[in-house]
């Protein structure tokens, strides 16, 4: 048989009616029936009540029973039928009751309220007769009433803890989305920022092989030696990117910090740039938070790349100029010529580079800004440095640790989270 229940928060649907579907269907039944049995002393205790009428009330009342399996595809239906035939039978209590209950539960409170309505309607006309308190009629439509909100109640408690469950279970699985998008987009800008350095020193000297391949015999000795070490530097930090992504999430990996700078420009130095490094950190550039010095090396890193893909020429000169301290943030910029109608060489670039820094500096909870200054593209950044930020170590915390910091750095930017 088919059935039209409820579903989450008060979404109808239609199909076969599960086993769970009909162990309370089931249930539902029993309890109307126990309700006719137990209420069967009290109207055979009645004098004017023959024995005939006595069992077509009971036969009323088990075909109202039987009618419950009925309740998921017509309740509002169901509900008045019932309504209607409540004062010619004394056993239909039982399944207005349930029929009532499947109200509440199952449709919307403005149509709940049309039927409690119409179950209320006999109210005032009892009230205007005048009944005796002491009259046992009197107890047993007070009693009836009494029943009636208490189904109309539980029903309403049931819907509103079925919709809350349902918006909890609907914002966890956009939670998880979200947690999957984020995830994503911190691999993406791990990968990038990673691989776009070695790759783009690789590119650079590859192509000046193929431009010049009978020259100085000692330059293209240096130059196949960029890029077997870029080629091999590659690899590495790929497994390491894979790595992370495999191992379990307490597994800490070394990270770059801001003293790795200096390393930095030493690479890209071999490989034929001219790197001027104008470092002025307060206690040592090991003395930055962990965020702070990651994000400020992942800059320098990009702006270097850049200055191999879209600079002038292999000899670039770049300025790189970190200054800091304490309480008073952490600047960095990165300076070099670049010609306005893009690179020599012809090293692809997809633009996302600057989109992935921005985003970085932003969870970090600072800025960065980018652009063209006379004939220099210049890449600055702004990061906080808060003076009781924990002083920074050599190995940097596992990526997802990375991400943690950053997202609480960005959360407090934001003036705190949501519960």
């Amino acid at each position: 048989m088919g059935s039209e229940h409820i579903s989450g928060a008060g979404v109808r649907r239609t199909g076969r009616r599960s086993a769970r579907d009909w162990a309370v269907d089931i249930g539902a039944f029993l309890f109307a029936g126990c309700f006719l049995v137990l209420s069967t002393d009290a109207v055979a205790l009645d004098p004017g009540t023959s024995p005939t009428a006595l069992f077509l009330d009971q036969l009323r009342g088990g075909l109202a029973c039987a009618a419950l399996f009925l309740r998921r595809r017509w309740p509002v239906q169901l509900a008045f039928v019932l309504l209607v035939a409540e004062p010619f039978s004394h056993f239909v209590t039982g399944p207005i009751l349930v029929a009532l209950f499947t109200v509440a539960v199952s449709r919307p409170p403005r149509v709940t309220a049309w039927v409690a309505a119409f179950a209320y309607a006999p109210m005032p006309f009892i009230l205007a007769s005048g009944p005796a308190a002491g009259d046992p009629r009197t107890e047993s439509a007070l009693a009836y009433f009494v029943l009636l909100a208490g189904a109309l109640g539980w029903g309403l408690y049931a819907r509103s803890r079925r919709e809350l469950l349902s918006s909890l279970r609907e914002r966890a699985e956009h939670a998880a989305a979200d947690a999957r998008r984020e995830a994503r987009e911190d691999v993406a800008r791990e990968m990038h920022d990673v691989l776009a350095h070695r790759l783009s020193l690789l590119s650079v000297h590859a192509g000046a092989l193929e431009f010049n391949p009978r020259g100085d015999p000692a330059q293209v000795e240096q130059a196949a030696g960029v890029i077997r070490e870029s080629a091999h530097q590659a690899l590495q930090d790929l497994r390491e990117v894979i790595g992370v992504l495999r191992t379990p999430e307490q597994v800490d990996h070394p990270q770059p910090v801001l003293a790795d700078v200096e390393r930095l420009a030493d690479e890209s130095r071999r490989a034929g740039a001219r790197v001027r490094l104008d470092l002025d950190v307060a206690g040592g550039l090991g003395n930055a938070p962990p965020v702070t010095g990651r994000t400020a090396y992942r800059i320098v890193q990009e702006g270097l790349t850049n200055a191999r893909k879209h600079g002038a020429g292999p000899g670039t000169p770049v300025s790189v100029t970190v200054r800091g301290a304490s309480g008073r943030g952490l600047t960095v910029e990165v300076r070099n010529p670049a010609g306005r109608d893009g690179p020599q060489a012809e090293v692809p670039g997809a633009g996302l580079g600057l989109i992935g820094l921005t985003e970085r500096a932003q969870l970090a909870g600072g800025t960065l800004e980018h652009g063209w200054d006379g004939a220099d593209f210049r890449l600055s950044a702004t990061l906080p440095w808060d003076a009781a930020a924990p002083v920074h170590g050599r190995a940097g915390r596992a990526g997802t640790q990375d991400r943690t910091e950053r997202k609480v750095a960005g959360e407090a930017e934001r003036e705190g989270t949501t519960a």
